[in-house]
């Protein structure tokens, strides 16, 4: 079979009122904003803040946005190579707007539950409407039909001959983990389940909403489809969505109940509850005022209780030393690609280097924030060991007062694979395994516990 030409003349187009094509050209538009601008995907999908274009479509075509991004940038490099594979030669350089549509079109066919006409009638009808993409209508026309027919036998064929990551993503996962970079990449390439922390009983609620219990407590969901907040359980507080390996860094405090603990950039506010839950005399820091107040209304559906402040933690002396400081830097997320599938489209190398210098300062002031014996657990929720193993070893080397408490491996039944050799916490997606994918996996995590000597 000929592959598709460039250039074919297009159909007449019709006026820009067909339903569901206010939504494709939403999704287009933000997809360009993403890759073409490295612009967060969550900040353009506020329902409040967020993009107009996005915020102006009705709920059900903003889920269906929502879904056709996250799938074509969690895909990005399979949908790449599958429309290559369609036509005979690249398309025109300067074609980016032609080049996202036609993204966002092969999405929805190798991947949603959308009809294979819809999307291609729809796509056509985009091209027709868009001066810079109006001569290549045809062409959008044959070569997503052609991909609808092929994309059986043409799928599985890429999905094992094509890495599904930029470049640079790619070798920062092969020099830190080596013959794991398949596994990990193949998790990225799932959607996520979703894990809570419940406030006691976890084996109760997972009976009740139909999830497992994983070592580290958590109760485990396949991907939720409908609103969470209509699960039993939301409305009276019992829990809280937060990712398995999330849940850690506060756990490695061990007993604190009583204790005054500090939760720096604790927005939104997951491990603020669960040191709240285990007894602790929590005091809250985050810079921004918008998540602090997100913050305040968890823990207050929670029925929990925590002192927060408003400020950069950078300038923040208080006036005693706290028991214990839990430091959840600021980071690349680079562990949260299966939940943000944007992130290795929207940052880079030079993004980590500026975030481990950042995670620096801020780990030696939290050690300035504890008292003697006490100990401060220094978390992200990074891959690359740029922001975690350099930046303790760093603070260790020239800090005279700061001595790392080993994780004990014996401690986490299920987990053990997750300490390190130097007594750390390293968490990455391919862990976790389970026969079914929609239960499998987590986020990638780097923990440490430094305390300051008597």
């Amino acid at each position: 079979m000929n592959k598709t030409r460039l250039g074919s003349r297009p159909k007449s187009h019709s006026p820009d009122s067909k339903p569901g094509l206010a939504a494709r050209k939403a999704a287009t538009r933000l997809l360009s904003t993403v890759v073409d601008k490295k612009t967060s995907l969550d900040g353009l999908l506020d329902p409040a803040g967020g993009n107009p274009a996005f915020r102006a479509l009705e709920p059900v075509d903003r889920s269906l946005v929502r879904a056709i991004l996250l799938s074509a940038l969690r895909h990005r490099c399979h949908i790449e190579a599958a429309l290559s594979q369609m036509l005979d030669r690249p398309l025109p350089a300067g074609a980016r707007a032609l080049s996202h549509l036609l993204h966002v079109a092969a999405a929805q066919i190798l991947y949603l539950d959308v009809p294979d006409r819809a999307a291609v009638d729809l796509a056509v009808e985009q091209a027709q409407s868009d001066p810079r993409n109006r001569r290549f209508a045809a062409l959008v026309n044959a070569v997503l039909r052609r991909l609808a027919r092929e994309k059986e036998k043409l799928l599985p064929r890429i999905v094992s001959s094509t890495r599904n990551a930029p470049a640079w993503f790619i070798e920062r996962l092969s020099a830190a983990y080596g013959d794991r970079v398949e596994a990990i990449l193949a998790a990225h390439a799932t959607e996520p389940p979703l894990d809570l922390t419940t406030k006691q009983d976890p084996e109760i609620w997972a009976d009740r909403l139909g999830g497992i219990v994983l070592p580290t407590g958590s109760v485990r969901l396949p991907a939720l489809k409908g609103p969470l907040t209509e699960l039993p359980g939301f409305a009276e507080g019992q829990w809280w969505v937060q990712d398995a390996a999330a849940s850690i860094p506060a756990r490695l405090f061990g007993r604190i109940d009583g204790q005054r603990v500090a939760d720096l950039c604790a927005a939104p506010g997951g491990k603020t509850a669960q040191l709240a839950l285990a007894g602790a005399k929590v005091t809250a820091v985050d810079l921004s005022h918008n998540r602090l107040g997100r913050l305040r209304e968890n823990l207050e559906r929670l029925g929990l209780e925590a002192q927060c402040v408003q400020t950069n933690v950078l300038d923040w002396q208080p006036e005693e030393p706290f028991d214990a400081v839990l430091l959840d830097a600021p980071c690349s997320s680079t562990g949260t690609v299966r939940r943000h599938p944007d992130i290795p489209w929207t940052k880079s190398l030079e993004d980590i280097e500026k975030l481990a210098a950042l995670q620096e300062r801020l780990l030696r002031h939290a050690l300035t924030l504890v008292r003697s014996g006490g100990v401060v657990v220094f978390s992200n929720c990074s891959l690359d060991p740029l922001e975690g193993e350099a930046v303790v070893q760093r603070v260790l080397t020239s800090h005279p007062q700061a001595v790392r408490l080993p994780v004990k491996a014996q401690q986490w039944s299920g987990l053990e694979g997750m300490v390190t050799a130097a007594g750390d916490i390293r968490t990455t997606p391919d862990m976790l395994p389970d026969d079914n994918p929609q239960l499998s996996g987590m986020d990638g995590f780097f923990a440490c516990v430094i305390a300051r000597p008597e």
